[in-house]
């Protein structure tokens, strides 16, 4: 039983000597004692609550970035959370106590020599080592011990209580063959061709009976009606003034990428003396082999001899000759700061001169673009203050030229204005009694609102939506016509007939998984399929299709393979453990339920008061 917890028991010791070693060890919360509470006889380490608790926050803290005050895990729970599992503990300490469970002295220093924290670089057990680290966490020697020696013997405890469960292979072989059985079938959509006659036009009764029958879809949704200024870079480019200083330095910024010299693409090998090199470049150019053969003769590839585009400033010593070429070649040895070594140039890229006129207008738009953005961020200070000294939206429109405009703006909407999330968020929580502020887009402009008011949803008139109403009526007309032709189609094919007699397209799917998805039919044909057996044919709509389909086949998946033995195995052994660690939750309840549990509030505070 030790030997298969063992690596389990350096996890737990190891992460309390982690925890010890950023200074939570032993504390003690008052002269009242170290504990919390007791289960039956057996105390609640305080100590042990604060480490969980601490730990539980660290984690929390690293998993989402934001510090927990204790006031905000208590509030969701966190705390409970952590006490409940030192009260398991504690009840399974309070159990192991009671059955006379213990571990020896001569299992327990096993444990401790294996754990890393405390071994030399030769990986023995280090005494000094063992001293030094419990002194930095604030334990001593026998409370780490003793604390060992309790989670030994409460895993012993639980081990016996969840030994041998595993999930009989009948479970896995079950589950197995639902999710990985297949289906052959052939369908086929029934289209609007196959109605005996076309849908005619809506009476103004049908028309009123769908209007009535489906509300939900003619009713505007709440409408939130919003004044707001916005202003954007584009406002005012076309009064941003740009002077030639301005273009010039524009140009000057970018020079690299309009001034570009003749470069070369460049291959080099490095030998380690010139008479390797020489010997190559002869293999070369007699034909005995190539360049890119000799780079795989250094166990090499083409990337690590690629020196990319280079310019002849960039070669130094091997310029001369490389740039001599005007067409592809092999030239060298040519010595380097790394040996001598031989050149492949592969092209000669020509140099690019681009004058500032020929990119003068672009530059001019770039620069009065980002001269309109300075001033549109400039001026939202100015518009700020302005609205705050209570200067309207209005005011703004007529005296500092800010566009107004106004929407009725609704969850969903996205046009305009309300294509931009900060604007959509703005819209959602201002109310009436906020002031207009400034808030800046991240495109670079600046906007502001007002509501104005708040219209409920209403069902608009049936003239105002009647074209909607006709199409919704239609849509569901066409629906119901195809579903009673496909009925009617199913049984002449019971009578004798074919899906290709009777004008239909048949398509043929095999080994089709639950997952599958089929183009071009209702998404719910597959859950049909695996809902059915082989046999007659069915009916199945949705997405504005209707199809008839036929399962003809129920493929079984092959249990006994190499793949389906690994994923039941692994499946197994995961609800295996994680129906042991029910069952052990279980048993803690259980006795904490017979022995009773009492808990010191006020001890509970003074843990708490430790953290901020």
């Amino acid at each position: 039983m030790f030997s298969n917890i063992s690596r389990f028991f350096v996890w737990i010791i190891m992460g309390m000597v982690l925890i010890g070693l950023v200074g939570f060890g032993s504390f003690n919360f008052g002269s009242s004692g170290n504990s919390i509470g007791r289960v039956g006889d057996t105390d609640i380490d305080a100590s042990a609550y604060f480490r969980e608790l601490n730990a539980e926050l660290n984690a929390w803290q690293a998993e989402t970035g934001q510090n927990l005050t204790m006031q905000q895990a208590q509030s969701i729970g966190l705390d409970q959370q952590v006490l409940s599992r030192v009260i398991a503990q504690a009840a399974l300490d309070h159990e192991t106590s009671r059955l006379g469970v213990s571990v020896g002295d001569r299992e327990l220093a096993d444990r401790v020599t294996e754990i890393e924290a405390f071994q030399n670089v030769g990986g023995n057990f280090d005494r000094e080592t063992y001293d030094f680290v419990l002194d930095q966490s604030g334990l001593t020697a026998r409370e780490f011990e003793e604390s060992l020696r309790n989670d030994v013997a409460r895993t012993v405890l639980a081990g016996a209580v969840t030994q041998g469960i595993t999930l009989p292979e009948v479970y896995t072989a079950t589950l197995y063959g639902w999710a990985r059985e297949t289906r052959d079938f052939t369908w086929a959509e029934v289209t609007p061709d196959a109605l005996e006659e076309p849908i005619g036009a809506p009476t103004e009764e049908e028309l009123q009976a769908y209007y009535e029958a489906n509300p939900d879809a003619f009713t505007l949704p709440e409408t939130r009606q919003i004044t707001y200024a916005w202003l954007r870079p584009e406002d005012l480019i076309d009064s941003v003034p740009v002077d030639e200083g301005q273009i010039q330095a524009a140009y000057d910024a970018r020079l690299d990428e309009y001034q570009v010299p003749e470069r070369r693409l460049v291959e080099r090998l490095v030998y380690g003396n010139a008479e390797d090199a020489q010997a190559a470049l002869e293999r070369i150019e007699s034909g005995e082999t190539t360049f890119d053969g000799e780079v795989a003769a250094r166990g090499l590839e083409l990337d690590d001899v690629d020196l990319g585009d280079v310019t002849e400033r960039q070669l130094g010593d091997a310029a001369e000759e490389i740039f001599a070429l005007e067409e592809p070649g092999v030239v060298g040895p040519i010595e380097t700061s790394l040996g001598p070594a031989l050149f492949r140039m592969n092209a000669v890229l020509q140099a690019q001169n681009t004058a500032l006129e020929e990119v003068e207008d672009e530059l001019r738009a770039e620069v009065a673009a980002d001269e309109a953005a300075r001033q549109v961020r400039a001026r939202a200070s100015q518009i700020d203050e302005a609205l705050a000294g209570g200067l309207t939206l209005e005011d703004l429109a007529a005296e500092q030229d800010v566009p107004v405009a106004k929407i009725g703006w609704f969850e969903g909407m996205e046009d305009g204005i309300a294509a931009y999330d900060g604007f959509r968020e703005a819209a959602r929580e201002v109310t009436t009694d906020d002031f207009p502020e400034v808030t800046e887009l991240e495109d670079g402009s600046i906007f502001a609102l007002r509501l104005d008011g708040i219209e409920e949803p209403v069902l608009q008139p049936l003239e105002d939506v009647r074209a909607e109403v006709e199409a919704g009526w239609r849509a569901q007309a066409q629906s119901e016509a195809l579903q009673a032709r496909a009925q009617e189609l199913i049984e002449a094919i019971d009578a004798g007939e074919t899906p290709a007699s009777l004008g239909l397209t048949e398509v043929a799917e095999e080994a089709i998984p639950r997952t599958g998805y089929i183009q071009g039919a209702p998404a719910a044909m597959v859950e049909t399929v695996f809902d059915s057996e082989p046999g007659g044919w069915m009916t199945v709509s949705g997405g504005g299709r209707v199809v008839i389909v036929q399962v003809e086949a129920v493929n079984a998946p092959d249990q006994d393979s190499d793949e389906a033995q690994q994923i039941k195995s692994s499946y197994g052994q995961r609800v295996s453990q994680s129906v042991a660690l029910d069952i052990q939750e279980a048993f803690a309840t259980a006795i904490e339920d017979e022995a009773g549990v009492t808990l010191d509030q006020a001890m509970l505070n003074a843990v708490h008061a430790n953290f901020p």
